[in-house]
C-alpha cells in the first residue's frame, strides 16, 4: 500500500473560518509546498523550505502564522522579513486575504 498526501485543506487543524475564506479564494487543494510545510509549521516546529515562486509558500507560511496569532493581544506577535518592498507588499496583501475572515 503506498501512502499519499491529503492535499485537502480541511485535513489540517486550522480555524472553521480559515477554512471557510480559503474555499471562497479559490484554494480547494494545498500545493505540494504547502502540504509539506503547513502540517509541521502548524505543529509550533521549526521548518526551512524552499520552491519557485508561484508555488503557494506564502500561504504556506501565512496560514501557520495567523493560527497562532492573539487577537486579544495588541502587540506584536509575528514579524515577516521580505527582501525587497515589492515582496513585502505582495505578502501583506496575500496574509490579509488570508486573514479576512479572522477577528481584528
Amino acid at each position: 500500500m503506498t501512502n499519499t498526501i491529503s492535499l485537502a485543506f480541511s485535513t489540517l487543524p486550522l480555524n472553521p473560518a480559515t477554512l471557510d475564506n480559503l474555499q471562497q479564494l479559490g484554494y480547494l487543494a494545498m500545493t505540494p509546498i504547502q502540504a509539506a510545510s503547513l502540517p509541521t509549521a502548524l505543529a509550533g516546529r521549526d521548518l526551512i523550505a524552499q520552491a519557485q515562486t508561484g508555488s503557494g509558500k506564502t500561504a504556506a507560511f501565512g496560514l501557520a502564522l495567523l493560527e497562532r496569532l492573539n487577537p486579544r493581544r495588541f502587540a506584536v506577535q509575528a514579524l515577516v522579513l521580505c527582501p525587497t518592498r515589492e515582496l513585502a507588499d505582495q505578502v501583506a496583501v496575500e496574509i490579509r486575504r488570508l486573514a479576512r475572515a479572522l477577528d481584528n
